[in-house]
């Protein structure tokens, strides 16, 4: 038996045999999914307060070494 051969019935046999992670439903919009929602806020916060946090530190480094 040639590699080819193996390696598509090796494929055929692993996708035969087991069950897609993914659904053809559509997501129902009556019961939200809050843990995704608030994971994106709590996200979005944390980014804003970073770049807040680099803008107060390069302005106080700049006004100590005399750049501004």
């Amino acid at each position: 038996m040639t590699f080819n051969r193996l390696l598509s019935r090796a494929v055929f046999v692993s996708r035969a045999g087991c069950r897609s992670a993914f659904t053809g439903s559509k997501p129902d919009m009556t019961n939200p999914n809050w843990f995704r929602g608030h994971a994106f806020g709590t996200s979005a916060f944390l980014w804003g307060l970073l770049f807040k946090q680099h803008s107060t530190d390069t302005h106080e480094y700049k006004m100590r070494n005399g750049l501004e």
